[in-house]
């Protein structure tokens, strides 16, 4: 007799709660397998499908001693190419038409005097299905410079004589165990009031990050966007990595010297949509409003943009080609993807998910679930180890488990319901209302098994319009009140609170952790990149690494606690260690004691409450010594315990006969301590 649990996605045999949608779930499995079979059968496999970079675009023909051209096109009338190797004569190089829509030209040396090549500019001259002509960037430029003069951007062809030397380059991310990822962008990066490049980045950054012991970095607005106050989310030629910051070697350059340090690079993609703009990017490339996008809605609601079709072929060979570019070429580590729930729901997520049945009705858009698992699985085709991160705030089942048990695919979600909680006690909950089992639920709050980033601030808070934790604590305070000499009640608290938050978020919150750079040490400005509002400034489109360093102010006090609390998550392998076990909740004192990784960790969140002598549980008896004080002078604190002090073990039995361990402490407000045990 068949045992019909056998034929059940190990998806739903782990968690009941996804038993009355199972039909949907095998459903969109379905789709996936029968793409992916498709896939193959018509290209050999899925890794030789997303080579669409390697055919489109410009490609040197050494045999033919000249460069071929192709774009697809299905929509347009008439195709030319021209550029600077033409003196920009929009007629003279005409483009043939196949029957798929593919125009294409070769330009032999001779015809062009050999001034086709390498860094030359060149646009494609269209005639519309609409009727209408039009000067446009190809889709698979590997580089598009901007004019000064005219602001304009041109099509750069980018194929050095000499390959980009990846040798040696043998970093594998999985060799890291857990992710301690520090967000940051190339252009902002800089302390100086300009746009930073690739190469500053790599000299003047990638030590920075090193030292403070994390290691990844997540590095947005790589792929070129015309609005540099984006900060990368409307791209417009998504195989060309920024010209702003610098040249694609630069780039590579950059990634290599990250890998020599034992840093993973990941790349944050942006598949969620596109630019609307037809003097840049893929927008009404032929003359369709449907080239990329959907027939009907081809329109983001929300965002100014333009939507994919995932449904497409076109589409996925585009995307897909475009993930298998940035790996090969690049040596990426992966990926985050930007705007997951945007991509998963025809309403992009902006509907409360207060049932079931949100994530498994029509709203659900079946061809990006099927994009996105082809995604994951070509990532991993190419590169066994590379992370994949979704950014999802619906909190979509399945989307971190593996594709075979019936899931997504993504290695990891983040945790975008923690930010949004310290956020809302920051702003609306009184200190002494905190609530300790909320806090630690909210941290807990994951499946086992999904592999979760936590996170208390991305550049989502840093943003003008939104506040950093530290200046939701500290507010103008953080102007003129962060000297050393200065009294603050408002700046203690704040560099208190700041302390326990991010302890807490990455003992507790995950399985990786992130931080946007410059949070480490409470950033006291927002970022709001040159635009007409702010008189085109880069006042705060920087990050002032000095106040960090300046022993005058107490920015440099917030750094050292960062380090120090990454150094002691790395080297007692917190992020890898699961859930935390909970040891008291004292309502009282507002302090919370629990174990995680082997290691006592004891908050209190209290206002104004100290209590000597402090009867505090721990789980073996022994000696147990202080790790990490978030009270001591260094850190900005007021160093209440001595850091030497070591604490023996009492036992007594409980109401139930076992046996129970404690020390005593002094038990100071606003503090968090991490003990160890001894034998």
């Amino acid at each position: 007799m068949n045992n019909p649990e056998q034929n059940t996605l190990p998806i739903v045999l782990a968690d009941e709660w996804l038993r009355p949608v199972e039909g949907e779930i095998e459903y969109r499995q379905d789709l996936y397998l029968n793409r992916l079979n498709d896939i193959e059968q018509s290209s050999g496999s899925l890794t030789d499908f997303a080579n669409a970079h390697l055919y489109y675009g410009f490609h040197y023909d050494h045999y033919n001693k000249g460069w071929w051209f192709r774009e697809w096109l299905p929509g347009a009338q008439e195709v030319f190419l021209f550029g600077d190797f033409n003196d920009w004569e929009r007629l003279q190089y005409p483009l043939e038409r196949d029957q798929w829509g593919t125009w294409s030209v070769f330009l032999s040396d001779e015809q062009t005097g050999g001034r086709l090549r390498h860094e030359s500019l060149a646009k494609m001259h269209i005639l519309g299905a609409d009727g209408k002509w039009m000067d446009r960037v190809p889709a698979y430029i590997r580089r598009a410079v901007q004019d000064q003069d005219t602001k304009n951007f041109n099509g750069q062809v980018w194929e050095p004589p000499t390959p980009f030397d990846w040798k040696g380059d043998s970093f594998d991310i999985s060799s890291l165990r857990s992710l301690r990822i520090y967000e940051c962008h190339i252009g902002m990066a800089q302390e100086e009031k300009k746009i930073g490049t690739y190469t500053e980045f790599k000299d003047n950054i990638l030590p920075r990050i090193k030292d403070l012991g994390y290691n990844t970095i997540q590095i947005m607005a790589i792929a070129e966007h015309p609005y540099y106050g984006s900060f990368g989310y409307h791209v417009s030629n998504f195989f060309a990595p920024s010209s702003r910051f610098g040249t694609p070697e630069e780039l590579k350059e950059l990634i290599r010297e990250a890998h020599k340090m034992n840093l993973g690079v990941i790349m944050d993609i942006v598949h969620s949509h596109y630019i609307k703009n037809t003097n840049e990017g893929i927008n009404c490339l032929d003359g369709t409003e449907n080239l990329y996008s959907p027939l009907h809605g081809s329109d983001h609601p929300h965002w100014d943009s333009k939507l994919f079709d995932y449904g497409k072929d076109e589409v996925q060979h585009f995307l897909l080609s475009n993930i298998k570019y940035w790996l090969d070429e690049f040596h990426f580590d992966g990926f985050r993807f930007d705007g997951v729930s945007s991509m998963l729901y025809r309403h992009h997520g902006y509907e409360t998910f207060d049932s079931r049945e949100k994530f498994f009705d029509d709203s659900v858009n079946r061809d990006a679930i099927t994009y996105l698992k082809l995604a994951n699985k070509l990532t991993r085709e190419i590169k066994p180890s590379a992370i994949t991160i979704a950014e999802d705030v619906s909190g979509m089942p399945g989307l971190a488990v593996p594709i075979a048990d019936g899931g997504i695919g993504f290695n990891y979600r983040m945790a975008m319901a923690i930010p949004d909680f310290w956020i809302n006690y920051l702003e609306n909950i009184p200190d002494e209302k905190w609530d300790l089992w909320e806090i630690w639920n909210i941290m807990l709050n994951r499946l086992p098994g999904v592999q979760t980033v936590a996170y208390c601030e991305s550049h989502d808070q840093a943003l003008v319009g939104d506040k950093t934790l530290a200046f939701r604590l500290m507010d103008k305070e953080m102007y003129f009140m962060m000297n050393k000499k200065s009294q603050s009640i408002v700046v203690d608290r704040g560099i208190a609170l700041h302390k326990m938050i991010r302890l807490l978020t990455i003992t507790l919150g995950g399985n990786a952790y992130l931080n946007f750079m410059g949070n480490e040490f409470g950033h006291p400005d927002w970022i709001d990149f040159p635009r007409e509002g702010n008189g085109w400034s880069f006042e705060r489109a920087r990050r002032q690494w000095s106040l960090a360093e300046d022993d005058t102010l107490r920015y440099g006090e917030l750094l050292r606690f960062d380090k120090a609390m990454v150094a002691l998550t790395r080297d007692n392998h917190v992020l890898q260690s699961g859930f935390g076990y909970n040891l008291q909740m004292d309502y009282d004192n507002k302090t919370m004691v629990f174990e995680q990784a082997g290691l006592v960790y004891m908050f209190n969140w209290h206002p104004s409450a100290s209590v000597t002598d402090y009867v505090m549980p721990v789980p073996m008896p022994g000696k147990y010594k202080i790790l990490l004080d978030s009270d001591r002078k260094e850190f900005g604190g007021f160093g209440r315990v001595d850091p030497e002090a070591e604490f023996f073990t009492m036992s007594n039995p409980d109401g139930e006969g076992n046996i129970r361990h404690y020390i005593r402490i002094y038990n100071t407000h606003r503090t968090a301590l991490v003990l160890k045990h001894y034998d």
